[in-house]
């Protein structure tokens, strides 16, 4: 994200030469939208990193896990967020280079390319921002086929400014264009050269290494990184289809439009792809064939206020910590389908919770830490078969 920002940063500073065109003016407009696209992506990762802080802190084991798990849409949307916005800035540096230097390309043209090639990217764009973890993996295994039609805009912008190049009697000077184009983008592959009808591969920048690695500079597709994804795959962190996704992206182009099953069964297996693994995999509704299972919330909503002085706040609110339950599991552990009555039964799950914090506070004569309260909510939450598979819950 530094070295994205840095690219577009000396977009906006470049100074035009002799009075020539630039970055600017109405095209400022797309400069700003790679700006506030990096503002979500570094609250995303700051609040991966913080919650998987707080889960390396958290005694329960199942607790802990619960909540690393938790950070997996984050890491997806911020994984596939910054991916786009690579290309982003890819297509801007495209379009400065035609501004800058290629005289027959109509401004007009050019501004009406870069809005479609934005209003491409935008629907995905605000479902990763969303943080809600079913849409983001929906927009994550959706990616490599919005990649696909990406590459195929930055190829047609491209020739259109050859072909205007070249009608105009400026033929030494778009092979130039082109040249230098292939330069000074990220879009530029370190591969082999394609052949010309091939088209440029965006915002990845892939190398092959002497060891036969490819690494790419948004992504590394080594050993270590694939070791590093199967084991968030196993510990449900984030799902085997969005880890295939970026595979496809970055396998190149062919890849793109294949499906998680047409990937080699090396980088499967090598990927954990199994019916285990799969069945790991965070479902939406649709997926797990059912209809809308409420979100119960573990911390009771009532009691927001008592947490919140405990340090359930930001990243770890309370509604960060819901959990899908089947209609009729959800409401045995609140007592029956009349919350009233169900109220007035010392087993109902806040009834019960909260004198469990409760006790534990009023045995150690003090306020409890937020990890205490973890542990003790983890134990409850084992007892009445709540499983420690968070999701986010509707906030105040």
């Amino acid at each position: 994200m530094e070295d994205i920002e840095g690219a577009r940063s000396r977009l906006a500073s470049r100074p035009s030469s002799l009075g020539g065109r630039r970055l600017d003016g109405v095209f400022t407009r797309y400069l700003d939208h790679g700006s506030k696209q990096l503002t979500w992506l570094r609250g995303s990762l700051g609040s991966a990193t913080a919650l998987a802080g707080v889960a390396s802190e958290v005694g329960d084991s199942g607790m802990a896990l619960g909540i690393l798990q938790m950070t997996g849409s984050r890491l997806q949307a911020a994984m596939f967020g910054t991916l786009l916005l690579a290309t982003w800035v890819d297509f801007l540096q495209l379009a400065d280079a035609l501004l800058r230097d290629c005289p027959m390309c109509g401004t007009e043209k050019l501004f009406v390319d870069l809005s479609r090639v934005q209003g491409l990217m935008e629907p995905a764009l605000k479902e990763l921002a969303s943080m809600d973890s079913e849409r983001i993996e929906v927009a994550a295994t959706e990616m490599p086929e919005l990649m696909g039609k990406l590459t195929h805009e930055f190829d047609v912008i491209q020739r259109d400014a050859r072909s205007a190049m070249e009608q105009g009697g400026k033929v030494m000077v778009a092979v130039q264009v082109v040249e230098m184009l292939a330069l000074i983008s990220t879009l530029k592959m370190s591969l082999p050269r394609p052949p010309p009808s091939a088209p440029a591969m965006l915002g990845v920048g892939l190398v092959m290494t002497s060891g036969g690695v490819m690494a790419g500079s948004r992504l590394v597709v080594s050993a270590e990184w694939v070791e590093m994804m199967r084991r968030l795959v196993q510990a449900g962190v984030i799902s085997l289809p969005v880890v295939s996704a970026a595979v496809r992206i970055h396998g190149g182009q062919v890849m793109m439009a294949q499906a998680n099953e047409a990937l080699p069964r090396g980088v499967r297996e090598s990927l954990g792809d199994s019916p285990e693994v799969r069945g790991m995999r965070v479902t939406g509704r649709a997926g797990a064939g059912m209809s809308e299972a409420p979100k119960h919330h573990v911390m009771p909503k009532e009691h927001r206020e008592w947490f919140e002085q405990r340090g359930f706040k930001g990243d770890m609110d309370i509604d960060q910590f819901c959990v899908r339950l089947e209609q009729a599991h959800h409401e045995a552990i609140h007592g029956g389908g009349n919350w009233k009555l169900g109220r007035m039964w010392p087993g109902e799950w806040n009834r019960t919770i909260m004198k469990a914090l409760s006790d534990a506070e009023s045995r150690a004569s003090r306020v409890l830490t937020r990890n205490q309260v973890l542990d003790i909510v983890a134990d409850r939450m084992k007892f009445y078969g709540v499983p420690l598979k968070f999701t986010k819950g509707k906030s105040r």
